[in-house]
């Protein structure tokens, strides 16, 4: 196994990376790894195909705030970006602020007429934020009338439906970045898969930046990883715990789902009713307790997120797939195509 940050890079032409999502949601590709590490080019719809009856698919239910809010500095109408990451409590959040030296603490920024305003409480030592709100009424409302999706700066075209950066059974509030595995399911497809006898189990972890971010530290042992709230209910438990004791599999739809299902697995030795913070990394060398697949997009050069996915089968396995999608022209990132990886 390597500690080696740049030894998770690959080499991505500009054009791989997807700038609009596949039309309908399921029409796109699918490269399947199997347990036996053979590799086959379908497309979404024939995830089924893969899916085996008694199978468990573990999805994350969090939905994406319109988390990018401009403003202007009260005191010189300079133009100030927030992007709200983590609720602390009604009207308090940790947010990123562009450019980060314009305001110091104890500094006001103006949003929309006026209806609300943040006043920087705290700068921590990652440099994030620290913001208390102003407002009047429901803050969520707010939010929604002058909040804008925060697509990731990759994506420089238009998301001209809200929707298509939501996934179908999107429910709590509360994520900075959708969980892009789920992306590709259709309410069709979904159904066909509990008809065929497949069960799906909701969790939750809104999702924050930290995820995405490349590693910056040469040694990966130095790399923090950003907490993130996750949620799971008794009913998910007894559902995953029942596969287990029976040895049916547990699928995971993303890297956030399976934050989710390792988080619980290790603290607990199985799944339990629980929430909280969870700052999991999960690098080669770590032993899986809970996943046995994992549904997942093609991930950044050097982010934690192909670190997962090369623990689950190997770097050098990872990477070699990897450069075949390239070869194949697969497209990358949040609005590109799917893998199933099968231990």
């Amino acid at each position: 196994m390597s500690l080696n940050t740049k030894d998770y890079y690959y080499d991505l032409p500009k054009e791989l990376i997807a700038q609009t999502p596949a039309e309908p949601r399921d029409s796109s590709r699918l490269l399947v790894l199997g347990s036996d590490n053979s590799i086959e080019h379908k497309h979404f719809y024939d995830l089924i195909d893969y899916l085996r009856e008694g199978d468990v698919l573990v999805r994350n239910n969090t939905r994406v705030i319109p988390a990018r809010i401009y403003g202007k500095k009260e005191s010189t109408g300079a133009d100030i970006e927030f992007l709200l990451l983590k609720r602390k409590s009604i009207d308090t959040w940790e947010i990123l602020l562009r450019p980060a030296k314009r305001v110091k603490q104890g500094g006001m920024v103006i949003f929309g007429d006026g209806e609300l305003k943040g006043e920087i409480t705290d700068i921590l030592d990652d440099g994030n934020r620290i913001v208390k709100f102003h407002f009047e009424g429901v803050f969520e409302d707010i939010l929604n009338r002058i909040g804008n999706m925060p697509l990731p700066p990759y994506i420089t075209e238009k998301l001209d439906d809200k929707e298509r950066y939501q996934t179908v059974y999107s429910k709590t509030e509360g994520s900075s970045a959708a969980p892009t595995a789920g992306l590709h399911f259709t309410p069709e497809l979904l159904k066909r898969i509990e008809d065929k006898g497949i069960k799906i189990v909701d969790v939750l972890l809104h999702v924050g930046l930290g995820t995405f971010r490349p590693v910056s530290s040469d040694n990966i042992l130095e790399h923090k990883m950003h907490s993130e709230y996750y949620q799971m209910t008794e009913q998910a438990a007894d559902e995953i715990n029942r596969a287990k004791e029976q040895g049916r599999r547990i699928i995971s739809v993303g890297t956030t789902s399976t934050r989710v299902l390792e988080s619980v697995f290790t603290k607990y030795g199985e799944a339990r009713a629980c929430e909280g913070d969870t700052d999991i990394f999960i690098y080669p060398g770590y032993k899986f307790k809970a996943v046995d697949g994992i549904i997942t997009n093609f991930h950044l050069p050097e982010s934690t997120l192909i670190m997962m996915i090369s623990a689950f089968k190997s770097r050098e396995i990872i990477l070699d797939v990897y450069k075949k999608a390239v070869e194949e022209k697969y497209r990358f990132f949040s609005f590109g195509d799917a893998m199933m990886i099968l231990k």
